[in-house]
């Protein structure tokens, strides 16, 4: 058996990249209760897709590995008054395919993602993650992050 790649591409997501990102949104339980990864791709999904990627201050990323998309993430850029004016770096949607944990790619987004938020000029970088998911909250602490505050969430 040979070895998989220790590294990945990270690039802009690019539209034909949809089907994967859905397939990783969808693949868990909270996910597959809210996704649709259909074999025919809702419209909803190419909707957002323009809108993030007109908007320059959202950045939706993919991780590739032999050719394949197996992480991803979008960083929105939040500009605010604040810490006297300081920009965010908002991550969410992270998702690494199962053929792909273990292997150091969550690390390696990570790293792209922070260093991309610092290119930005970003004097913070947040996420939020469901209480329920222990492992990607282990994740994020182990990365540094620290959970500083509680999040609300209001569905409409």
């Amino acid at each position: 058996m040979t070895a998989k790649p220790s590294t990945i591409e990270i690039r802009r997501a690019t539209r034909s990249d949809l089907p994967a990102i859905v397939a990783m949104l969808a693949d868990d339980p909270l996910g597959g209760a809210r996704e649709d990864a259909s074999d025919r791709l809702n419209p909803a999904y190419g909707a957002a897709f323009e809108a993030i990627n007109r908007d320059p201050n959202q950045l939706l990323a993919v991780g590739e590995r032999d050719d394949a998309v197996v992480a991803c993430l979008q960083i929105s850029f939040i500009p605010g008054l604040s810490r006297l004016g300081q920009w965010r770096g908002q991550i969410e949607s992270v998702r690494v395919d199962g053929s792909a944990r273990g292997d150091g790619v969550g690390q390696q987004l990570f790293d792209w993602a922070i260093t991309e938020c610092r290119r930005r000029n970003c004097g913070l970088v947040q996420l939020t993650s469901d209480k329920s998911r222990a492992d990607a909250l282990r994740f994020y602490e182990q990365l540094g992050f620290v959970a500083s505050h509680e999040g609300f969430k209001l569905s409409l």
